[in-house]
């Protein structure tokens, strides 16, 4: 049974993936219901123009995330985050039964108020939703579990979408809308009856409703860890270009693509899908852990196939009198498969982001985190749509040339943040080194701690050691190099960048070294060092340096000794000539990175522990 199979089983993750499921489904019903009916409306029925009324629906319910989010993040933090969610689904029964009257004796500016309330009632669900993962998940289930969430809420989105348009063309369709959100929202309530317990982050938190004090206080909390901000601009930019693809999808269809009602639907359907696919795929090429590496593929597919999609869109629009005749129309295949890939690379671009702002916000302060996402959100989307009236509106782009516009932005953007946040880049140049010229396999990784010092110990075979260890383990290391090694041509800005500790054989760099080893120590960080001092000549261990008792000697945390196995050979080794120069081979290598038992503090020795990494590599001592 995969891991994404065994969550859906469990209590712990199934009654709020249910429920958030249900949530997304039934907004999408219900706005989507009111839109078409409105649509089709008799003269004056509204009051004001149709388009008008449009426009205010999609503008009322975005604006609750800037007024609310803020203060529904402190209230996420303060609470115990099961019964939050209950009295978050009891509203949304209340608001839906006032809805259902509404939607009865038509009354569409009632309706319009009431969709208010239900933006409202999802900017206080939102930061609950995505803060309850790290507390009820593994560390190793994140990834899973968000992929299950973003492959659930898009399928959600889709099928509300398509059970609107039915019951939009029903000739009762006002009673059965009215049934349906009532019956939709009550199901939301009864599964999240089942989610357990989940504790509050910081019940002492002082709360008063005071939205721009609340939002300036939500802010600098996201701003505090760069990372974290750059994951939230990073979700918050796969919005903006999801609102920007999916608002022009009527026209382009229409337009460009001789299509019907029906074909935007199909769109929908394939962009949604894509989705989907990408949120699984992601979950499994980055080993169900969080891997900032595969953002870039992400980002770098993105891109490619936006751009493809204004090459891909016929310069006559085709005539297809029928569904079936669109979707089988050799001149739009292309069109499907762009737009069914941009979907499966925004779901591997937005995964590892939403883990990776769980994780790294403080326990205390994670549903503000979210709310701060929430609010990024929310404004990357009005962006979008002031951008494209700009484009299409005033510049007079086609929306195919809007399209590539968006895939270029989209690299520049990608760019900038690999620039800002290194981590992202060198994640990518790891995951790209260990699955194209490695085979990388790990075993025993679990003896590494997931909180809390620990000093790992590992033998030097190639150029590309602190890469593939860097890559095998999920928390940040700190490797200990010698400072010719520090100081190599490309190499020098990886170490540099992940905060290498330089050390010279002399007394006075070991000293220093010694003494920052010790500090990241002591701060729990993970250490790696290199105790032979210089890349292996003959594949064989080399004699331990001077220098690595006095480190055993400071070390406070549990020393793991760590072996690479099948490095040696490989095009970044020296054997069968010099590293870098030789002729490199055409099959990937299997590599193997094995760790040992901790061994205390007070049982380590340099003797032991090479004793420990020879025995891990195979090697008869």
């Amino acid at each position: 049974m995969s891991k994404q199979s065994a969550l859906l089983t469990q209590r712990r993750f199934l009654p709020y993936f249910v429920t958030q499921a249900f949530g997304a489904f039934n907004d999408n019903v219900y706005k989507n219901v009111l839109l078409i009916l409105v649509a089709f409306a008799a003269p004056g029925a509204l009051g004001v123009s149709t388009n008008l009324f449009i426009n205010l629906a999609a503008g009322l319910f975005i604006l609750p995330f800037f007024l609310f989010s803020a203060f529904a993040g402190e209230l996420a933090d303060k609470y115990e985050k099961s019964q939050f969610i209950r009295i978050v689904k009891l509203v949304e029964i209340a608001i839906m039964s006032l809805a259902a009257v509404a939607f009865i004796f038509e009354s569409y500016m009632l309706l319009l108020f009431l969709l208010f309330l239900m933006g409202t009632q999802s900017a206080f669900f939102g930061p609950v939703k995505y803060a309850l993962l790290p507390q009820t998940l593994k560390s190793n289930e994140l990834v899973s579990g968000n992929a299950l969430v973003e492959t659930g809420t898009f399928l959600a989105i889709l099928l509300g979408t398509i059970v609107a348009g039915v019951i939009a063309n029903q000739s009762d369709a006002k009673y059965l809308a009215a049934f349906s959100v009532i019956l939709f929202a009550a199901l939301g309530y009864l599964s999240a009856r089942y989610i357990p317990k989940a504790s509050a982050g910081n019940p002492s938190l002082k709360i008063r409703f005071a939205p721009v004090r609340q939002m300036k206080t939500t802010m600098s909390i996201a701003h505090k860890d760069k990372v974290v901000l750059q994951s939230i601009l990073g979700i918050s930019w796969f919005w903006f270009l999801g609102a920007s693809y999916l608002t022009q999808f009527p026209n382009y269809a229409k337009l460009y693509l001789g299509g019907n009602e029906a074909s935007v639907s199909f769109l929908l359907t394939l962009f949604s899908i894509g989705i989907a696919l990408g949120s699984l795929l992601c979950d499994k090429l980055s080993g169900h852990r969080i891997e900032p590496g595969i953002v870039p593929i992400g980002a770098l597919g993105l891109t490619v196939f936006g751009a493809h999609l204004m090459l891909s869109t016929p310069d006559v629009a085709p005539h297809t009198d029928t569904f079936l005749g669109f979707i089988s129309e050799p001149s739009l295949w292309w069109v499907f498969i762009d737009l069914l890939f941009i979907g499966v690379f925004g779901g591997i671009f937005i995964v590892p982001l939403y883990a990776m702002m769980q994780s790294r916000a403080e326990e205390t302060e994670r549903s503000q985190v979210i709310a701060a996402n929430n609010i990024y959100n929310s404004l990357f989307m009005v962006v979008s749509a002031i951008l494209a009236i700009v484009l299409l509106g005033v510049i007079e782009l086609s929306i195919p040339a809007f399209f590539f516009t968006l895939a270029m932005m989209n690299l520049a953007v990608a760019l900038y943040v690999g620039k800002q946040v290194p981590v992202f880049a060198l994640r990518f140049i790891i995951w790209v080194l260990s699955h194209s010229v490695y085979r990388v396999q790990h075993k025993n990784l679990q003896h590494i701690p997931e909180q809390g010092g620990a000093l790992l110990v590992s033998n030097h075979v190639s150029y590309v050691d602190a890469l593939l260890l860097a890559g095998a383990c999920p928390r940040p290391i700190r490797f200990v190099m010698d400072e010719d090694y520090y100081h190599l041509p490309v190499l020098h800005y990886f170490f540099r960048t992940t905060r290498v500790i330089p050390i010279k054989l002399t007394s006075g760099s070991i000293r220093c070294a010694l003494n920052q080893v010790k500090q990241q120590l002591e701060a729990g960080e993970l250490v790696c060092i290199f105790p032979e001092g210089q890349l292996t000549s003959d594949g064989d261990m080399q004699p331990f340096k001077r220098g690595i008792d006095l480190i055993l000697k400071q070390t406070p945390v549990p020393v793991i000794p760590i072996a690479l196995k099948g490095l040696w050979g490989s095009y970044f080794s020296r054997e069968g000539g010099r590293a870098l120069l030789k002729f490199p081979r055409l099959c990937r290598s299997n590599v193997e990175v094995v760790a040992g038992s901790p061994v205390s503090p007070s049982e380590a020795s340099s003797e032991r522990l090479f004793n420990d990494v020879k025995a891990l590599r195979g090697d008869i001592c």
